[in-house]
């Protein structure tokens, strides 16, 4: 941004807790515009919108082309419409990116492959509704964690999986903690959304905000490409220290799925505007898949 503007734009990191500590304060700071831009994951970012747990439903994308191809499209903007409406037009999305690949079920006692595989393992989650919901209607038993404590919580016991990235497992050091089996179910993508004061953005001249909207472009792709790097040699460290991999089936996958069922059913009742941002993700998936398979089919012929 800095470069393409000529130096009108000038940006400053402050990194981690310099600004704010928790994501309701983060944005709280973006609407005021002590904070200009602001990343979440998003559970970060549920607190104020709490749509944007769409993102951590499971099996609704199936790889990262197609996750990728939604994410540069319409969907965004109607979560961007959504939210400036829901924050007096003050909190704008910019992009939706990528922090840490794919959320997969790893655990300390067995491979996974089928949902009937989870039933009894004490399953690490966060403290929100809707991971718990998931791990529930899989039939394993959802056990909320702070993330500090989970590697001494794999040792002794107290949890016996979790829904992790593969880079944060073998950065957390987890296998050292027990956690021996990784089913690459690819149940929800690992989302980061990046927020805006729209009165920032709003009082640059035409040209600036035409800038900005290239620079997020190009730092969404970047955060695309950032975590497939990494989990390359990841997934490698995993399987040499032991490490058992599984890639569910076409049908595992779609038996997962089918369990999952009625988390979706869950997200509508209870989350506000859920159906809304369910219906716009769920339409938008099937056109990004239509568009690949109908390439897909030229290539292979």
């Amino acid at each position: 941004m800095e470069a393409a503007s000529n130096g009108a734009i000038s940006v400053e990191l402050f990194i981690g807790t310099q600004l704010c500590s928790k994501g309701a304060e983060c944005l709280q700071g973006v609407a005021d515009s002590s904070i200009d831009i602001y990343i979440s994951t998003s559970g970060g970012a549920a607190g104020i919108f709490p749509y944007v747990q769409v993102l951590d439903l499971p099996y609704l994308m199936s790889n990262d082309r197609i996750a990728e191809h939604v994410l540069t499209g319409d969907f965004t903007r109607t979560m961007r419409q959504m939210a400036l409406e829901d924050s007096g037009g003050k909190i704008r999305l910019m992009t939706i990116g990528n922090t840490g690949g794919w959320r997969n079920f790893a655990n300390t006692k067995r491979q996974i492959a089928e949902p009937s595989d989870m039933r009894g393992l004490k399953i690490r989650t966060v403290v929100a509704d809707l991971p718990q919901e998931l791990v529930k209607a899989l039939g394993a038993s959802p056990t909320p964690i702070p993330w500090p404590e989970l590697f001494t919580s794999f040792q002794t016991g107290v949890v016996e999986g979790s829904k992790n990235g593969i880079t944060d497992i073998m950065n957390m050091k987890f296998p050292d903690a027990g956690l021996k089996y990784v089913t690459l179910d690819g149940h929800a993508y690992m989302g980061a959304l990046w927020w805006m004061s729209n009165d920032t953005f709003m009082s640059m001249p035409h040209d600036m905000r035409r800038v900005v909207v290239d620079g997020f472009a190009a730092l969404q792709q970047a955060t695309f490409a950032s975590p497939k790097r990494k989990s390359i040699k990841a997934y490698e460290d995993f399987v040499a220290g032991g490490g058992n991999l599984y890639v569910p089936t076409p049908a595992q996958k779609a038996s997962f799925k089918k369990a999952a069922t009625p988390v979706y059913d869950w997200f509508k009742s209870n989350v506000k505007n859920g159906s809304k941002i369910f219906n716009a993700l769920t339409s938008a998936v099937p056109k990004a898949e239509g568009d690949f398979e109908s390439g897909t089919l030229q290539d292979i012929n």
